[in-house]
């Protein structure tokens, strides 16, 4: 997983790649080259007495150090720069798949997963490919050129890379062994942090109301504390690394010294050339420790690797067709024939046999109790998700058949949960259409009610709001959100419980606003309040997910026994008030 995604979102970046490989080369050598003066320093000139020597090889020393320190510049720039291009890349991907998800593909992997896998795994993997670009490309070549110039300088001495080298391998494997599965949990239990925090910075009401502080604090504390543990178990094991590798550094050194000593001592070689030697041997075993910084990095990235790339494998249960159906005919007419949904494990499905049509000039009411599959329901209509059975269609198409840029611009939807971005009221208004006028967004908030809290702000138009809407009521969101609706003026309107937030009064008022914006266009509207819908030319009524009456108020009364339950249950709850 970790190579093809490294190879995918790295080809455009082929050239900087090999920018990096050719500064590193030369700088590598350019650092192997200088024991090689050092000696010749040694042998040449100060065992020699010759200090016109010892200046000439020193320039050349100074020469050759300042072209390594300008090509490990320009390959640390080059290097980052395609590490940040390949995050850039990545995270823009990955956003893009996330976009393309269906409401049952974003539960499936759930928001904080997804955060989780957008950034902090995505920072892993981009953190590899740094540390690559600036240390992996140098190790190999400075191990092999390491290991030549060392042997070029006394072969007799060449048994001790034998022994370090696989030594330290060998000593560093079986850490990193026992680190690839921790890592794999420690993403696991950053993903359980991420959701606990959310949902109690998203439930703060109810945790206070209910008192449940103390509970949270430790539900928060255990799901801290797992990764704490994880995290200290992953950071014993990285501190056994350098330990280790400092051990066999310091041994080697050691040891070239002390049967270094009885070769000079024997005249086999010069003191020079066991000046290099050593300084080879170092250079050969900081090729491997490099290498360490790697191998602690791999297990991780690969971790991460495999959660970005399940992400971008799945595909979104709600795609275009292959030939999509662009031009709708007729305006606004909505059809469902013999509805079914079921999510993906449920023992029963949501919605059985829903058979209806809603018309143009003509508003569609659902209402059901609890759990009756009415959100649901209105979801099929903009394919938030499809039908598992039946079929459902927009101006005699099947939905699954049209083009979904050209679906979603004949639909105007308020959620039951109005949800308001960061930013400005006009901002949030102009969602539904960028290139609307003041004058219009003005209109809008107007039929939706929302014009005298508007204006009472002092920005008005560029009032701000935060994200959520938190810094508005729940009745003002619901009212943007449907002026934000207003201003898109689709064909057809999908108000999912859009007004439960509103008194009684401004219910009234708000749809009485709404007929003529609306005379012309499809409105279905999902509600829990007999009184919002009992003027509709059409009401579904649902029950357990299967369709029980269908008609006007009067007519329903007489004939929906389930329809005639809601209405006095809400009678006896408003007498009782």
């Amino acid at each position: 997983m970790l190579i093809r995604l490294l190879r995918t979102y790295l080809r455009p970046y082929t050239r900087l790649l090999t920018a990096v490989v050719a500064l590193q080369f030369v700088g590598t050598i350019a650092s192997l080259y200088l024991p090689r003066l050092n000696a010749d320093i040694i042998d040449r000139g100060v065992a020699l007495g010759d200090t016109g020597y010892i200046m000439r090889t020193g320039g050349w020393m100074l020469a050759v150090s300042l072209v390594q320190i300008a090509c490990s510049i320009g390959a640390v720039y080059y290097g980052a720069k395609a590490a940040m291009s390949f995050g850039r890349d990545l995270r823009a991907g990955i956003f893009h798949t996330v976009g393309g998800f269906s409401a049952r593909e974003v539960g499936q992997f759930g928001a904080p997963s997804l955060i989780t896998r957008t950034t902090n795994d995505v920072q892993q993997v981009q953190m590899l490919v740094v540390v690559t670009c600036t240390m992996l490309v140098m190790a190999p070549i400075m191990c092999v050129g390491g290991i030549v110039m060392a042997l070029r300088e006394d072969v007799g001495l060449s048994w001790l890379m034998l022994v370090a080298v696989p030594v330290m391998v060998l000593a560093i494997g079986l850490i990193i062994r026992r680190m690839v599965p921790e890592f794999r949990v420690m993403q696991t239990r950053i993903d359980t942090v991420n959701r606990v925090l959310r949902e109690q910075l998203t439930g703060i009401r109810v945790v206070r109301a209910f008192v449940r502080e103390p509970y949270e604090t430790r539900r928060f504390g255990q799901a801290n504390a797992d990764l704490t543990d994880t995290a200290l178990r992953v950071g014993k094991l990285q501190a056994l690394i350098f330990p280790v590798v400092m051990f066999v550094f310091n041994a080697s050194s050691v040891a070239v010294l002390w049967f270094g000593a009885f070769r000079v001592d024997a005249g086999v070689i010069e003191i020079g050339a066991l000046t290099a030697f050593l300084q080879y041997l170092v250079q050969i075993l900081m090729s491997v420790m490099m290498a360490t910084f790697m191998a602690m990095m791999v297990p991780r990235a690969a971790v991460s690797a495999e959660r970005i790339t399940e992400v971008l494998d799945t595909a979104s249960s709600v795609v275009s067709p292959a030939a999509p159906v662009a031009d709708l005919p007729g305006r606004g007419t909505v059809e469902l024939r013999h509805v079914e949904f079921a999510y993906p494990g449920a023992e029963a499905p949501v919605l059985r046999d829903v058979s209806f049509t809603a018309v143009a000039g003509r508003t569609t009411a659902v209402i059901g109790s609890t759990g009756a599959g009415k959100t649901t329901l209105l979801g099929l209509i903009p394919r938030l998700f499809d039908a598992t059975g039946g079929s459902v269609l927009v101006n005699g198409v099947d939905v699954r058949e049209v083009d979904l840029d050209a679906l979603w611009d004949r639909i105007g939807i308020v959620p039951q949960r109005p949800y308001l971005f960061s930013g400005t009221v006009a901002s949030n208004l102009r969602y539904g259409n960028p290139d609307a006028t003041d004058d219009q967004l003005w209109r809008a908030l107007e039929i939706a009610q929302a014009k005298d809290f508007v204006a009472a702000m002092p920005e008005g138009l560029d009032a701000p709001i935060a994200q959520g809407g938190t810094n508005v009521s729940g009745g003002q969101r619901q009212r943007l959100a449907i002026a934000r609706a207003l201003v898109h003026e689709p064909e057809i309107y999908l108000f999912d419980d859009s007004f439960s937030a509103l008194d009684l009064g401004t219910d009234a008022r708000l749809r009485a606003a709404l007929r003529p914006v609306t005379a012309d266009a499809t409105v279905i509207i999902v509600a829990q309040r007999v009184s919002t819908i009992v003027d509709a030319d059409q009401i579904v009524v649902l029950e357990d997910g299967a369709v029980v009456g269908v008609g006007r108020h009067a007519e329903l009364l007489e004939t929906c026994p389930t329809y005639v339950e809601i209405v006095e249950s809400q009678q006896t709850v408003g007498a009782a008030a």
